[in-house]
């Protein structure tokens, strides 16, 4: 890679690094996991950084990426530790009790969809594509991102609910 360029991939990185990382947090639901996805999506990228540049919108193309290598991950569960569901205790007085609540409950919903429908949402809704943006990053058909969509916000409709009724409780 010639100095310009990499250059550039750093520039790339250092501005869009936190956005990514949250990205595959929502994807995936553990820190550790999000870092080592972002890490291999990185590593790619700069493998490829000459024909990354190249595409038409390169934040769109590593979403793609980034987006590829988690389900890619989701695929190998044996090369993975198992998270416990419950996190260690935190004082309310420094968190503050509503963000928790809020916090708990998109991990609640976003942990009922399987990984695929998942990804679509994240992609769609969070970062904000279009359905034919989300169809070129995860390499599927604009028909099953937009079913995949559907049920997936017909999936997270139905757990808000019985997540609201249980809070009611």
């Amino acid at each position: 890679m010639r100095v310009d360029q990499e250059r550039e991939y750093r520039e790339f990185v250092a501005a869009r690094l936190p956005r990514l990382r949250r990205t595959a947090y929502l994807l995936c639901r553990d820190w550790h996991t999000a870092d080592d996805v972002v890490s291999i999506t990185l590593t790619k990228l700069y493998r490829n950084w000459a024909r990354a540049c190249a595409a038409q919108h390169l934040d769109a193309y590593v979403r793609g990426m980034l987006a590829r290598a988690w389900l890619d991950e989701r695929r190998r569960p044996w090369r993975r530790e198992v998270a416990t569901p419950d996190a260690p205790d935190i004082p309310m007085d420094e968190v503050g009790h509503t963000g928790i609540v809020h916090r708990d409950m998109i991990r609640a919903l976003l942990d009922s969809l399987p990984p695929r429908q998942r990804a679509v949402v994240v992609l769609r809704y969070y970062c904000d594509l279009s359905v034919d943006e989300t169809a070129e990053a995860l390499r599927v058909s604009h028909g099953t991102v937009k079913s995949q969509s559907a049920r997936g916000l017909d999936l997270l409709r139905a757990a808000a609910r019985s997540y609201a009724l249980e809070e009611t409780r």
